[in-house]
C-alpha cells in the first residue's frame, strides 16, 4: 500500500473515531459514565504501556464534554497516571472545566485531596494546573497542598503559589520555612522545601511591594 492510500485509510479511520465519539456523547450522561468508570478503571490497570495510554486518552476526551462530579473524579484519576500523553489530556480537560466551571473542579480538587493515596502524581500535577486558572478561590485549595506528606505535592504548590503571584500566600508559607523535607528540582539538584517556601516568600514579597 502507497504512502497515498495509507494516508487515505488513516483520515478514513480519523472520521470513524469522531463520528463514534459524537454517537457516544449523545447517549445519556448516566449511562455513558456508568460505562466509562469501568473502562477508565480497566485502563488503568494496564500492563500494556502503549494500550493503556490510547484507552485513557480517548476516555478523556470523552469525558471532556460531560458534566458533573464523576466526570471530574475521573479526570483527576487519569492525571495520576504514569503515561504522559494521558496526563496531559486530563489536565487540559481539568484546565477547561476550571475556566467553565470552576466549583466544579475546586470540588473535584478537594475530594481528590481526601481520597487520593499521599503518593499519587495527580496531586503534584493539580497544583501546576490550578495555578494557570484566575479564580480567587485558587490560593486557598493550594493551601491545603501545603500540609500532604508528599514532598513533592507540597513542592509543587510552592511553585504555583509564586506563579499565581497572591502575597496573602507568605503567611501560608512561613510555617514551612524549616521544613528539611528534600525535593529534586528540574530531575538533579536537590532543595529543601524550606529553602524553596523562603524562596517563594522572598518572590512574593516583592511582588507586594511592587
Amino acid at each position: 500500500m502507497d504512502l497515498g492510500a495509507r494516508l487515505a485509510k488513516l483520515f478514513e479511520a480519523e472520521r470513524a473515531v469522531r463520528a463514534l465519539h459524537a454517537e457516544l456523547l449523545r447517549e445519556d450522561p448516566a449511562a455513558l459514565m456508568a460505562a466509562l468508570g469501568p473502562a477508565a478503571r480497566e485502563a488503568l490497570e494496564l500492563k500494556d504501556a502503549t494500550e493503556s495510554t490510547l484507552r485513557l486518552v480517548r476516555i478523556a476526551e470523552l469525558l471532556t464534554d460531560v458534566n458533573g462530579d464523576a466526570s471530574a473524579d475521573l479526570l483527576v484519576d487519569i492525571l495520576g497516571t504514569e503515561h504522559g500523553e494521558a496526563r496531559l489530556s486530563a489536565g487540559e480537560a481539568l484546565e477547561e472545566r476550571g475556566y467553565s466551571r470552576f466549583k466544579e473542579l475546586a470540588l473535584a480538587v478537594e475530594r481528590a485531596l481526601d481520597r487520593l493515596p499521599k503518593d499519587s502524581v495527580a496531586l503534584e500535577e493539580l497544583p501546576y494546573l490550578l495555578a494557570e486558572i484566575p479564580e480567587p478561590g485558587v490560593t486557598k485549595l493550594l493551601a491545603r497542598f501545603l500540609g500532604l506528606q508528599s514532598a513533592e505535592a507540597v513542592s509543587a504548590s510552592i511553585e504555583a503559589l509564586v506563579e499565581v503571584g497572591d502575597p496573602g500566600a507568605i503567611k501560608l508559607l512561613e510555617p514551612l520555612e524549616k521544613d528539611a523535607r528534600t525535593v529534586s528540582v528540574a530531575g538533579e539538584s536537590s532543595i529543601t522545601i524550606g529553602e524553596l517556601a523562603r524562596e517563594a516568600i522572598d518572590l512574593l514579597r516583592r511582588v507586594r511591594a511592587e
